[in-house]
């Protein structure tokens, strides 16, 4: 029987945006791991298939005339091409198990943001995770010893410029401890959940309070 304060409710996708450096990847790797009810969103791409990778695990592993059909046939929430392949999230399984009450999380950048939240305003939750400082940021990106100066360089660049578009998310989180941070995300979440226009069961709930 189902508890008066866990609704049968709509799902969400819930993005987190963020410069190279500042923590994503930790973030949505330990709320993948902590919360049963939220998976990764899984794209289709051109590019070739990896070792280890699995066909609609990893990615949808397409050729590049299926991807533009799909794009002619508006199937996809927002799509984009980086270092020469396609990459795109595909609607229709995104939206049954939203249906069902399933969470999606999307590691996407500012103008992937922007195409899901035209295409799906009512369902999209976006928060954009920040540095605590521009000298913080640098200091991180260096201290991983896999870049050279000039990469540095080009990814603070980059930083800067989608810092630019922090305004254009409903939250933003300062990561300057990252436990403090995730748990942030996580109220930011669960809070979300509880949207009276996501809580489909309580309808007939408060009719039968009334009736």
């Amino acid at each position: 029987m189902d508890r008066s304060d866990n609704f049968q409710r709509r799902g969400l996708m819930f993005i987190l945006s963020s410069p190279s450096g500042t923590g994503k990847t930790t973030i949505a790797r330990r709320l993948l791991e902590e919360d049963a009810e939220i998976s990764l969103s899984v794209s289709a791409t051109t590019r070739p298939m990896r070792p280890g990778e699995i066909d609609a695990k990893d990615y949808y592993f397409v050729t590049q005339g299926e991807f533009d059909r799909m794009v002619a046939d508006d199937e996809f929430y927002e799509w984009a091409e980086v270092f020469g392949h396609s990459y795109g999230t595909p609607k229709a399984h995104i939206r049954a198990g939203l249906k069902e009450g399933r969470d999606y999380l999307f590691d996407i950048d500012w103008q992937g943001t922007q195409q899901l939240y035209q295409k799906d305003q009512q369902d999209v939750v976006r928060v954009f995770l920040l540095p605590p400082s521009i000298d913080e940021l640098r200091r991180r990106l260096t201290g991983r010893g896999t870049d050279s100066a000039a990469v540095i360089q080009a990814r603070m660049d980059r930083a800067r410029a989608e810092i630019s578009h922090w305004d254009g998310y409903d939250y933003v989180v300062i990561n300057d401890d990252i436990d403090l941070c995730f748990e942030k995300v996580q109220q930011i979440l669960e809070a979300e959940r509880m949207r009276r226009q996501r809580q489909t069961g309580l309808i007939g709930f408060v009719r039968g309070l009334m009736g």
